[in-house]
Order: structure tokens, then sequence, then C-alpha cells
């Protein structure tokens, strides 16, 4: 081959690439590996089936969400870490072809993972911010080590090359078929064939609905943005709970000088913003380091047996969450989770969609990741005043009596008036169902994760001066603004009337 002609193909095969690149800005799923990898061995692809592969991919995905295809972001970012030179993992085995989804069939099995695995996001999310709150405890924000925790994992499943490596039925190829080339000539195309090949890879992760599902699914709903932005506020009004002070007046802490409380908020937003995005490498560390032991999922497997059952799961466990809202084998579990996961697959499917549709609009500053942080977290600073507000989440001090009681009768509270008790039960389920819209939809709407793969890569195609100009923008106006709103939404009532303790 021609050296002319070998260099026509790569310039195909890149313009190729740039067209799939384009395809697909929402978050969780557009991301590049977060480490980066050196030239590996050299691989040749004929022009005609490439060609071929990504014209069908393009269409598949054209038919299903249009011609900008999926905005996801984790799959733009670029890789920040070198990686030592080194095979790429062998070929996954041959898989079996099967025909394309339906554009019906793979919009369902996406929205159904996106419902399953946001409820079990949330529910992780709520159990490590239970684990985490204890007396004595050095970081008195429970939702820091479940941002944490999601991002490590998103970290983990932008740098994966093995677990979707069956690739749609089509196995990745072995780059060791270009033992044909002289050594010169491997070295020069070395890099552009292996960029290739992981574009391809991403290109196919994107459309993968068990992938979307633990990204955007899984570890949007495990992290939370608009949590974040409450204890942010709150530290800057010195109500941050402290579970090793107890008082019978309800104050939480002793009073303290601004410059104090000016501090303590810079704390929580540092902490939290830097450990985030520390887990986010550590993540893709995780992946390098455990590449040898990560399984593949089946093709076949996958397509038959998981996507048709996580439909029956996702529906099912949504369908029960809110059976168990209205007849919970106990009161406190309302307060505790059920009215969460009712609430989390709505603030999942919100994301997501408001992702799609505007995320590729700004591609250096996500407009849709910034509008469901914005709007999950002024929802949240809206029910947690009205959760804080006596008579409608908090107790009127002169009832004098504990709703949280098994029975309803009024004769196990003497003195009381049933129209009275009816009210005071009427105002915990309303408190139940406030902290239920905080916990699930505005926890599910928001997220950290997905927020970190971003920051990691805006402005890729730019000078590193720009990109990181874009980067500390975006990271700036998202908590100045979240902030800021909860300022005006929050502090209206912390500063004039005060809070009063919620029911649950």
């Amino acid at each position: 081959m021609s050296h002319s002609s070998h260099n026509n193909i790569i310039e195909n095969s890149e313009k190729v690439a740039d067209e799939e690149n384009a395809v697909a800005p929402l978050s969780e799923v557009t991301a590049e590996q977060p480490v980066e990898h050196r030239d590996e061995q050299a691989e040749h692809k004929r022009r005609e089936r490439l060609r071929d592969e990504e014209e069908q991919r393009e269409e598949h995905e054209q038919e299903l969400y249009g011609e900008e295809g999926i905005p996801l972001a984790e799959i733009t970012s670029e890789p920040p870490v070198e990686r030592r030179e080194e095979p790429r993992p062998p070929a996954a085995p041959p898989a079996e072809a099967l025909p394309p989804l339906s554009a019906w069939a793979t919009r369902l099995y996406t929205v159904s993972y996106l419902i399953f695995f946001a409820i079990w996001g949330t529910l992780a999310r709520l159990g490590v911010q239970a684990l985490t709150t204890y007396p004595g405890a050095p970081v008195l924000t429970g939702v820091l080590w479940a941002n944490v925790g999601g991002c490590i994992l998103m970290g983990f499943l932008i740098e994966d090359r093995n677990i979707f490596r069956e690739e749609w039925g089509r196995p990745a190829e072995d780059a060791t078929k270009s033992q044909s080339q002289s050594q010169p000539h491997r070295q020069s195309s070395s890099a552009s064939a292996q960029q290739r090949w992981l574009k391809k890879h991403k290109t196919v992760k994107k459309s993968i609905p068990l992938y979307i599902g633990l990204t955007t699914g899984f570890c949007g709903s495990f992290t939370s943005f608009s949590s974040f932005m409450r204890d942010s506020f709150l530290a800057l009004s010195n109500d941050l709970a402290d579970p090793s002070v107890t008082s019978a007046t309800g104050s939480l802490i002793a009073s303290r000088a601004k410059g104090d409380s000016f501090m303590a908020v810079v704390a929580v937003l540092a902490v939290t913003v830097s450990m985030s995005t520390a887990a986010f490498y550590l993540g893709a560390h995780l992946a390098l380091a455990l590449d040898p032991l990560i399984p593949t999922v089946p093709f076949r497997f996958a397509r038959k047996v998981l996507d048709p059952l996580v439909v029956v799961l996702g529906w099912g466990c949504w369908l029960g969450a809110v059976f168990m809202a209205i007849w919970p084998p106990h009161n406190a579990w309302r307060t505790d989770a059920v009215f969460a996961i009712v609430f989390a697959p709505l603030g999942c499917l919100f994301r997501f969609y408001m992702s799609l549709a505007l995320n590729a609009r700004i591609p250096a500053f996500p407009l849709g990741t910034f509008a469901v942080n914005i709007i999950g977290t002024g929802v949240l600073g809206m029910c947690y005043d009205l959760q804080h507000v006596a008579g409608i989440g908090a107790p009127v001090d002169s009832w004098g009596f504990d709703p949280l009681a098994p029975s309803s009768r009024p004769s196990l509270f003497p003195g009381v008036s049933a129209e009275l008790e009816a009210t005071a039960r009427s105002i915990l389920v309303s408190c139940q169902v406030l902290q239920g819209v905080m916990d699930g939809f505005c926890g599910a709407a928001t997220t950290i994760s997905t927020w970190i793969a971003e920051l990691t890569s805006i402005g890729l195609g730019t000078s590193r001066r720009r990109r990181f100009a874009w980067a500390y923008l975006y990271a700036a106006v998202s908590m100045g603004v979240g902030l800021g709103l909860l300022v005006v939404v929050m502090g209206s009532v912390r500063w004039t009337r005060g809070f009063d303790k919620p029911y649950c």
C-alpha cells in the first residue's frame, strides 16, 4: 500500500471518528477515559468494513435520538494520566450476530435501566449517609461520602475497556494483525490507529442501555449536587447538624462569628469538590489496575436476558415502591426511604432528557446538567423551607402528642380531639413527602459524578489554558448560582422567622 493511500485511509477514518464523537454530548456516556493510554500495538482496518460499521451505528442512533444522537458527556473527557505501553486487551470471543434492536425496544430498555438503577442509587446514597452520620464524625456532611463513592464508580466505568468489549456482537479486533508492516510504518500509524479504536469503543459504549443505566442511572442518583448545596448553605447559616451535640432547646451548636461561617462554607465546597475529583481519578486507576481481572458481559446474555429482565424489575420495583408508600410496613419507612424511591426515577428521567435536549447546545458549558442541578437545588430549597415551618411540615408545640403512634384512636391521646389528631397526621405525611422529594427527586435529578466528568472533558480540542478556563468557569458558576439560589430561598426563612424542627 502506498504512503499516500495509507494517509487517505487514516484521514477518512479520522473524519468518521470525529463525526461519531460529535454525536454524543450526555455526560455519563460521552466522556473519554480519564487516564491516558500511550500507543499500544498498531492495527489496520479495512476501509469498507469501517465505513459500513460506522454508517450502521449512525443510522441506528439517528433513528433513536435524531440527527444529534445521545448527548451524554462522559465519553469526551481527555485522558489526563499516561499509561505505560502495553498490548491492548485480547479480543473477546466471537459473539453471534443478532439483528439490531428497534428504536422502541432500545428506548424501553434504556428507560427501564434508568428507573431500576435510580432506585438503587438513591438507596445507596441514603445508606451511605446513614452510615457516615454518627457522633464524633470528622466530616458532618454525610452526602460527601456518597458523592465520593459515585465518582469512584463513574471513573471506573468510563476508563474500563472490558465489560462492554463485545461491542453489540462485534468483538474488538486484535491489534496484532499488522505484522506485515515495516517497523517505521507501524510506529507512524500506531497513535492514529489506537485513537480510532478507542473512539469506536466509546461510540458503541454510549448506545448500550446497560452502560447508560449504570452511569446516568446509578452513579447520577448515588451522588447529589442539591444535597451538596444544601449542606453548604447550612454550614453558612450555622445549621449543619452535629450528631455529637444535643440540646433541649433545639439549638444545634453555639453561635459564631460571620467570618467563621465563611470559613465553614468554603470548607464544605473545597472538600467536596476536591475529594470527588480525586475519587473520579481513583476509579479510573482502579480500572487500570484491575484490567486483567474485569470480565466481559456476553453480548447475547445482555441482549436476551438482562435487557428483558430489567423491564420487569425496573417497572416492578417502582410500582412496588408506590404500594409501600400507600401501605407501609412501618410508618418510619416512608421518611427513611419509601417516598424517596418513589420520586427518584422521576428525577433521573428528568435529568436524562434535559441533558439530551440541552447538553449539545454549548459543548464547553453543558447546559442540561447545569439546568437540572440548579432546578433540583431550587426545588430542594423550597421543600426544606416548607418542611421546617410549623403547620406544614413541623408540629405546633402546643399540641403535646406524638403523631407517630401506631393507632389513630383519639383515646390514645387524652384530651386530643379526633380532628386535631387527623391534622397532625396529615402534617406528618406532608413532612414525609417533602423529605421524599428532597432525597428522591432532587437527589436523583442533580448529580456530582456527571458534573465532575464534565469538568475533566470541557474544551476538548482547544488549548490547555482555554480548557482550564472553561472548567473553572463552569464549576464556579454552578456552585455560585446553586448556593446563591439557596441563600435567597432558604435564607429568607432562616433569617426571618427561623427553622422549626420537622416531624420526620
